[in-house]
């Protein structure tokens, strides 16, 4: 699905009930279950994958090539490929994406911002309960 290849594995875990607070910079994929009050960006070179679940909270900037939120975010957020907002992703910030796929239930409050992709057309895709 938009051309994306295979994902880079998840290598690092913020586990539910863990609170970091500052700048965190990650290669490949990263999982946040806990909470974290600072960025997050993803570094290097290749695919970045960052998941943020259900129970996760962060407050800062998000960056990376390929975002998956059920979580709360905010701050901006910035996905360079792929946006995955999933029915619980709540989002108090600007959005800026390549490709954007949002499920019902999920919102935003903020401003989206398509990144220019080939033909200068964001993709968007709506995502459906029944598969």
């Amino acid at each position: 699905m938009f051309g994306l290849k295979k994902t880079p594995p998840i290598r690092t875990l913020i586990g539910e009930g863990t609170a970091i607070t500052g700048e965190m910079q990650f290669v490949e994929g990263l999982r946040i279950d806990g909470e974290v009050k600072g960025d997050i960006v993803a570094t290097g070179e290749g695919r970045s994958v960052l998941v943020i679940s259900d129970k996760a909270k962060v407050t800062g900037k998000v960056k990376a090539d390929h975002v998956i939120i059920n979580g709360l975010i905010e701050g901006p957020v910035e996905a360079t490929q792929l946006l995955e907002l999933q029915p619980k992703a709540r989002i108090v910030g600007d959005v800026y994406y390549g490709a954007l796929e949002m499920h019902q239930g999920a919102t935003i409050a903020g401003g989206l911002h398509p990144l220019k992709n080939e033909d200068d057309k964001p993709a968007l895709k709506l995502a459906s309960n029944n598969g």
